[in-house]
């Protein structure tokens, strides 16, 4: 999965987190942040949606779904990481609904572009965050 993975003192799996998900499976606080960062730059994000996966902060629902997941890289989660070590990951996504895509898709190529740029730009400038990778 694209986006970027990092660690940061910033954040933490809080006690018993990962029962709303799935075991090794959190980022609360990372999409808390995440959410707060982005409505800085102009986004109406909804409230923090929980995934078996992690945490999902959507950003639009028409014409396309535009949101970030967010949570521990695949890696940590597996490995029980501690809170000292854990790699987060978030990524931009833009999804067109079936039944959107029947009278003509829409192109979200620019939105999911500069939402993308935007995330790069939030985790550089954060001197808690050091990417360990980014795709």
């Amino acid at each position: 999965m694209n986006g970027y993975r990092f660690t940061s003192s910033l954040f933490v799996a809080e006690p018993g987190e990962d029962e709303e998900t799935n075991p090794g499976c959190y980022g609360r606080q990372l999409a808390i942040w995440l959410k707060a960062q982005l409505e800085s730059r102009g986004y109406s994000v909804e409230p923090v949606i929980t995934e078996d996966w992690g945490r999902c902060l959507m950003l639009s629902r028409d014409p396309f779904l535009l949101w970030v997941g967010c949570g521990p890289a695949e890696d940590s989660a597996a490995s029980g990481s501690s809170d000292g070590d854990i790699i987060w990951h978030c990524f931009a996504a833009a999804e067109v609904p079936f039944f959107k895509g029947l009278f003509g898709k829409p192109d979200t190529r620019v939105a999911l572009s500069k939402l993308d740029a935007d995330l790069r730009s939030l985790l550089g400038a954060e001197r808690e965050i050091r990417l360990v990778s980014e795709s």
